[in-house]
C-alpha cells in the first residue's frame, strides 16, 4: 500500500473524506486522494470520485457532480448506482431526457435486489414532469420486480394513472398497505398524502404531505435538493386544500 510523504495511503484520504463534516472539507480529502502518486486500485478510486461527487452536488454545482459521476462510468465498481448518481446530478442540472437515459441504464445493469428501485426512481422523475403514461411504465416494472417496497411502487403507479386520467378503484386499500410498511415512514408519506387527497381523506392528507414536508427540511442539504419537485408538488397540494377549505 503505496503512502505519501505524510505517511497517508488513499484509503486514509478516503477514510477522512468519509468523516468530513462539510462539504469543502469532504471535497479537499477526496482530491487529494485521487492525486496520490501511484496508481489507485479501482474500488478506491471510485469511492474517492463519489466522495467528489457528493461533494459538490451538496454544493449545488451539479455540472460538476456529473462530470465526476462520469468519470466513474466504466471503472466497473456498482456501475447501476453510477449511473444513478450520473441522473441525478444532471437531472439538477436542468437535462430530464438525459437524465432519462442514465435510469433506465441503471435499471438494465442493475442486478435484481436493485431493478425495482432504479425504475421506480425513472417512474418519479417522469411523474413529476408531467409525462403520466411513461412514468405508468417505469412505476409497472418497479412493482414487477420489487419486494419489500412493493406497496410504494403500486401506491405511485396509482398516481400515475390517476394523473393520466384513468380512474383507479381500491385506493383506501393502497394507503393501508403503504402505511404499514417502512417505506410509508419516509418518502412514502409523498406518496400516501397524495392518494388521501384524491381518495376525499383531505385531513389525512395534509398530515401526511406536512410529514414530509417538515422531515425533509430537517434532513440533508443533498436530500432537500433531490426531493425539490417532491416538496413543490406537495406544498402545492397543501395550498389547494387551504384554498378549498
Amino acid at each position: 500500500m503505496p503512502r505519501d510523504r505524510r505517511g497517508l495511503a488513499p484509503e486514509d484520504y478516503l477514510a477522512h473524506a468519509l468523516q468530513a463534516k462539510t462539504a469543502a472539507a469532504r471535497a479537499n480529502w477526496a482530491q487529494r486522494g485521487l492525486a496520490h502518486r501511484g496508481s489507485l486500485e479501482p474500488t478506491t478510486k471510485a469511492m474517492l470520485l463519489r466522495q467528489l461527487y457528493l461533494a459538490f452536488y451538496a454544493s449545488g454545482h451539479f455540472q460538476k457532480a456529473y462530470e465526476i459521476a462520469l468519470q466513474m462510468v466504466g471503472l466497473g465498481v456498482l456501475e447501476d448506482v453510477v449511473q444513478q448518481d450520473c441522473a441525478r446530478a444532471i437531472h439538477a442540472a436542468g437535462d430530464i431526457d438525459l437524465a432519462v437515459g442514465h435510469l433506465r441504464l441503471a435499471a438494465r445493469q442493475a442486478p435484481a435486489s436493485r431493478r425495482a428501485f432504479h425504475w421506480w426512481t425513472l417512474g418519479s422523475l417522469l411523474f413529476l414532469a408531467g409525462r403520466h403514461p411513461d412514468a405508468i411504465a417505469a412505476f409497472s416494472r418497479a412493482a414487477r420486480w420489487g419486494t419489500r417496497d412493493k406497496p410504494l411502487y403500486r401506491g405511485h403507479l396509482a398516481l400515475a394513472k390517476l394523473g393520466a386520467g384513468i380512474q383507479i378503484r381500491g385506493i383506501s386499500q393502497l394507503i393501508v398497505k403503504l402505511a404499514d410498511c417502512p417505506a410509508g415512514q419516509g418518502y412514502g408519506r409523498f406518496v400516501l398524502g397524495h392518494l388521501a387527497y384524491h381518495a376525499d381523506r383531505w385531513d389525512d392528507a395534509r398530515a401526511y404531505l406536512t410529514r414530509f414536508v417538515e422531515r425533509t427540511a430537517r434532513g440533508h442539504a443533498a436530500m432537500a435538493m433531490a426531493l425539490r419537485g417532491e416538496v413543490e408538488m406537495a406544498r402545492a397540494t397543501l395550498a389547494s386544500m387551504q384554498k378549498a377549505s
